[in-house]
Formats: C-alpha cells, sequence, structure tokens
C-alpha cells in the first residue's frame, strides 16, 4: 500500500525542487535588476545529510563484522552503492520494515523505518552525484556491540540466564532436520521473566538455522493459553526466526518460571552446502527478586488457516487447511475469539516462501471492527517483530474476534519463488507453507478492562486492505 503511493509523492516532491532549482537560476542570472538574489538550493551532502541518517538506521547491520554483506560507514564504502541505496529506500526494501503505514497501530518501541523525508534526503544525495561534503560535517563514528552481544543488550544489559541446547551438526547436503532437545533452566526459586531472546550460538549458525521454538516444560497450568494443550501441555516460551529480535513484555507483565523447569525446542536446521555444527540458545532477563508483575504474557500464534475437517481445533497441527495452485495468488484466513478481554503487545507474521502479506483485524462484540496491522510487502528473509509502543498497545474487550487474513504469491512474480508451477500445501519445511501472527497477549479482568475503556475511546477503523493496494 505505501509502497504503490510513494513514488506518485517521491515525483511530486521532486518535480517541485527542480521548479524551485530552476527559479533560483534564473533569479541568480538577473541579478544586476534584482536587489536580492534567491539564495541557491542547498546541497544534500553524504557528510552532513545522509550519514547520519545510514547512523541511525543502517549502520547497526552494515559495518564491517556485522551480518550485511557490504559496511555504509565511511564514505568510500557507501559511494559505489548509492545507486542500489536509492533503489532499495524508495521501494522501502531497506531497512527492513515491511508495516503498512497507512492502516493500523504505528506507533513501535522498535521502528527502524525511514520517514519520507529522509528517504527524500538519500534520494536528492544520488541524484546530485552522490557528493561528499565537507569531512567536518561527518558524525563521531558510533561504537557497534560486538557479534556476539545480544541486541537487547544495549536496552536491558546482559541476560540473567543464558540456557543453550545441545548441538546438532548439519551435513552439508542434507534434507531439513527438526532437532528437538531438552535443556535444564538452571533456577532454584520462581523468577518472573521481562524479556526474552533466541539466537543461533554462532554466525555460522544462523545460515542453517530457519527457526527455533522454546516451550517452557513446567507443573503450572496457569503458564498455559488457550490452545497450548495441543502442544503436549507445553507454555510457548518464544519463537525465533531469521531477523528477529526480542520479546519485551509490557510494563507490570511477564511469564513466571518455576525450579525444576526446562526448555523443551523445536529447531528448524536446513543444509547450506557446508558442514556446520552449531546450538540455539536463549537469553532470558528476569525481574528483580521480590518482584511480581500483575499479569502474564502469553505467546499466541493466532491462525490464518482452516482445518479440513469441521470442527477440528483450529489452532491443532493436524489438519491446517492451504492449497495453492501453480501459478496463482491465495488468501486465507481464521478467526480466534478472545475469551478474556486483551492486550495484544507486538505483530510477528510468519510465512513461507509464497508469503506475500498479512493483515491482523479485530471485530468487536458490537461488530465494529479495527484494523490492528497490516504487513503489505512480506519478506521470508526478514521476519520482523513489530513491538507496540506502550500507549498504542490495543485492547479489546472479551468476546473479540481476532481474524487473521494471509496472502501467498505462488508465481514468477514472486522474487523468493522456488518453482511457481509447484502445488504447495502446509507443511514445516521451507517449500511448504504455514500462515499465524505471532502475538504476546496481556489478559485483563473484566473490572481493569473497564477502567481502560473510561479513559479511553477506541479509534474504530475499516479498511479494504489487500496486497496490493
Amino acid at each position: 500500500m505505501t509502497s504503490a503511493k510513494f513514488p506518485v509523492a517521491l515525483a511530486t516532491t521532486f518535480a517541485l525542487g527542480a521548479f524551485l532549482t530552476l527559479s533560483s537560476s534564473l533569479l541568480a542570472a538577473d541579478a544586476a535588476s534584482t536587489a536580492s538574489p534567491a539564495p541557491a538550493a542547498k546541497t544534500v551532502t553524504f557528510a552532513k545529510d545522509v550519514a547520519p541518517i545510514l547512523q541511525a538506521r543502517c549502520q547497526e547491520c552494515h559495518h564491517t563484522g556485522a551480518m550485511a554483506p557490504m559496511s555504509l560507514v565511511t564514505y568510500e564504502e557507501t559511494r559505489p552503492w548509492a545507486k542500489a541505496i536509492r533503489q532499495r529506500v524508495i521501494a522501502r526494501q531497506m531497512p527492513p520494515w515491511h508495516i503498512d503505514k497507512t492502516v493500523g497501530v504505528q506507533k513501535f518501541k522498535n521502528d527502524i523505518s525511514l520517514s519520507d523525508e529522509q528517504i527524500a534526503t538519500i534520494v536528492s544525495w544520488v541524484d546530485a552525484g552522490a557528493p561528499m561534503g565537507d569531512a567536518k560535517d561527518m558524525p563521531a563514528p558510533a561504537v557497534w556491540p560486538a557479534a556476539n552481544e545480544w541486541k537487547a543488550a544495549k536496552e536491558l544489559g546482559a541476560p540473567d540466564l543464558v540456557v543453550k541446547s545441545d548441538p546438532y551438526t548439519m551435513p552439508a547436503h542434507h534434507q531439513d532436520v527438526w532437532w528437538r532437545p531438552t535443556s535444564d533452566v538452571p533456577l532454584t526459586e520462581p523468577r518472573w521473566v521481562k524479556a526474552v531472546e533466541i539466537r543461533p550460538g554462532t554466525l555460522a549458525g544462523r545460515r542453517i538455522t530457519h527457526h527455533a521454538v522454546a516451550y517452557l516444560v513446567q507443573d503450572d497450568p496457569s503458564s498455559l493459553a488457550p490452545g497450548d494443550a495441543d502442544f503436549g501441555g507445553r507454555a510457548f516460551f518464544m519463537e525465533w526466526a531469521v531477523g528477529k529480535g526480542y520479546d519485551l513484555y509490557r510494563p507490570d507483565s511477564g511469564k513466571l518460571i518455576l525450579p525444576g523447569s526446562q526448555i523443551s525446542w523445536d529447531v528448524h536446521i536446513h543444509a547450506v552446502g557446508e558442514e556446520i555444527r552449531d546450538n540455539v540458545e536463549i537469553g532470558i532477563w528476569l525481574y528483580p527478586k521480590g518482584q511480581e508483575p500483575k499479569h502474564r504474557s502469553y505467546l499466541t500464534g493466532f491462525q490464518a488457516l482452516r482445518s479440513f475437517q469441521p470442527g477440528l481445533n483450529p489452532r491443532a497441527r493436524v489438519g491446517k487447511n492451504i492449497d495453492l495452485p501453480p501459478n496463482s495468488v491465495t488468501q486465507t484466513d481464521n478467526y480466534t475469539v478472545l475469551d478474556r478481554p486483551a492486550q495484544l503487545e507486538n505483530f510477528q507474521p510468519h510465512m513461507h516462501l509464497r508469503g506475500k502479506a498479512m493483515t491482523v483485524e479485530a471485530i468487536l462484540p458490537d461488530g465494529t471492527t479495527q484494523i490492528v496491522s497490516h504487513v503489505d510487502r512480506f519478506n521470508f528473509n526478514w521476519m520482523n517483530n513489530y513491538i507496540y509502543a506502550d500507549d498504542a498497545a490495543p485492547v479489546f474487550p472479551k468476546g473479540t474476534m481476532i481474524h487473521v487474513t494471509a496472502w501467498y504469491d505462488n508465481t514468477r512474480a514472486n522474487p523468493n519463488n522456488p518453482d511457481p508451477d509447484q502445488w504447495v500445501g502446509y507443511g514445516d519445511r521451507t517449500v511448504d507453507e504455514m500462515g499465524h501472527a505471532w502475538m504476546n497477549v496481556t489478559y485483563l479482568s473484566d473490572e481493569e478492562y473497564s477502567a481502560w475503556a473510561a479513559k479511553h475511546k477506541p479509534t474504530l477503523q475499516t479498511a479494504d486492505v489487500s496486497p496490493n493496494n
């Protein structure tokens, strides 16, 4: 949606800029008969205008030793990529932030996107020949964490606990593997968790790890969200996929870990042409001893898929219904009813190679609807987790239906599609498909919801969202 509209607005901006530049030139040429000629148009330079943008939004990944294939720290490193950068930022492919900016929640704790003004600055710089400018205008170099630092450490410091899985050796050539070891959690007393982060143990491990799910196994029925019984009574703790950061629970909410608990892993590994041995690990940040948050947070996978059999639990892994004919764009959807008032804390769409777009919509008991979030340019290589700002996280009453719609592009127009002539069904492999929205949910009492509703007037919103708007 945004990507379709932006080039038009951008063209208008540049047309206006060209007109102003031309007018300034004419006035300067006629200076002899003009008391005060117009000032020359501002020249956008790397040092003064572009470098600060790259430092704020790009260099965390684009510096020497980081995950990106090139560094964008110095002018000498950046200049050869100027035209490619221009193309990527206009298309909003980089930085990788794929939320639709025209509907739904728009305030996030981890927003890395560029504003329209920042994009226009970069484009103007490239169109002007990508000048360096005065080196004295360069911002002071940023100090970046080491590659083995946790992403949440910048905000929270080092994790209080790190739990590692047993390692697995993936051959150079092999079918996909689902590695399911169990790890003990080294706690001797109950503790509350305020944030979690999963990552492969090494940089090499990122190449073979498609995703990793950590389940919390303990004798505590209260830790189970609705539907967790379908996963053997294990509670979802966190899901990690390529490009995801960490889960930070809302103030006064978290997860409780009891002594003797375990992490049950479900790690999807694929071969990359080189033998690699690695593990996955989870960093856990705890509340101070004795501090107990008021609410529990539950990781929930709201489904966009329905079952083959009528009446079958739509959250069960058996019988998911997805049918993607060759050379087609297909839509699926599903509904989940909230059995209590709830606050949604984040949105992470999950699909595979044919994934195109996903919408989360709330249908309230009175029939009104509200778009929660819409990703219109899903990219399998970036499983972004959009963490809502504290004052923007949506709250809904009991009986609200969470409606998730997913679109899949099984055509040649999809650059990630390995074979558009192949039928695709549900499955765990990368070449199969699935569709759900990972969201941390904090349930409220009826009294808490009434108090919230008295202070807030929810903004109702209806929209015809689609992957092509």
